[in-house]
């Protein structure tokens, strides 16, 4: 029995990679801000990390445990779910003279771009499946085509992105609510 990838499972593999990258990104661009910036995430922002969290676990059980329908719904559900919460506070900052809150990228504040990325990422994953159905396959791709040393790095950098976003928010948070416009971290604070 030949083990070895097909075409489309290597093309699948690596855009589950590039999915768990650009996830990776997205939470690497927010821990710049909040740290070289100072910018602590409110809450709505920490809501918006855990559904990008989500998202990223699904493209990564895609890669370590095979494709699968459910971590495809995983990825859409955070997709909608993060993207819901994107609209709120959108929609906290419309009114005339509003600033919005915290740093902008490009112009834009970054639950703006919060809200463009799961759009983003609701369309990419439709361009899978549309990419599969084209190609005629809808096996599972095997666990061997994640598991190159690209592959390991970014299992690697997508745990340290997750475990210092718990971290961090523990840190900020601490054992209560957390504050509707953070400015330190209730538990370094003196």
């Amino acid at each position: 029995m030949d083990t070895s990838d097909t075409p489309l499972e290597s093309i699948v593999g690596k855009l589950n990679m590039l999915g768990l990258l650009g996830i990776s990104l997205i939470l690497a661009i927010a821990f710049y801000y909040q740290f070289a910036h100072g910018e602590l995430p409110c809450p709505l922002c920490l809501l918006q990390r855990a559904g990008f969290i989500a998202i990223g676990m699904g493209f990564l059980f895609n890669l370590r445990v095979g494709e699968r329908g459910a971590h495809y719904a995983m990825i859409l559900v955070g997709s909608l779910v993060t993207g819901i919460i994107s609209i709120r506070q959108v929609s906290l900052h419309l009114p005339p003279g509003d600033a919005g809150f915290g740093s902008t990228l490009f112009g834009l504040h970054f639950y703006t771009w919060s809200l463009i990325a799961t759009l983003g990422v609701v369309c990419y994953v439709a361009l899978m499946f549309l990419a599969k159905d084209a190609a005629g396959e809808r096996q599972a791709i095997h666990e061997a085509s994640g598991n190159g040393k690209a592959s390991r790095a970014m299992y690697v950098l997508f745990a340290l992105l997750v475990a210092a976003n718990l971290l961090s928010t523990v840190l900020e948070c601490g054992a209560g609510q957390c504050d509707d416009n953070p400015i330190h971290y209730q538990l370094l604070k003196d």
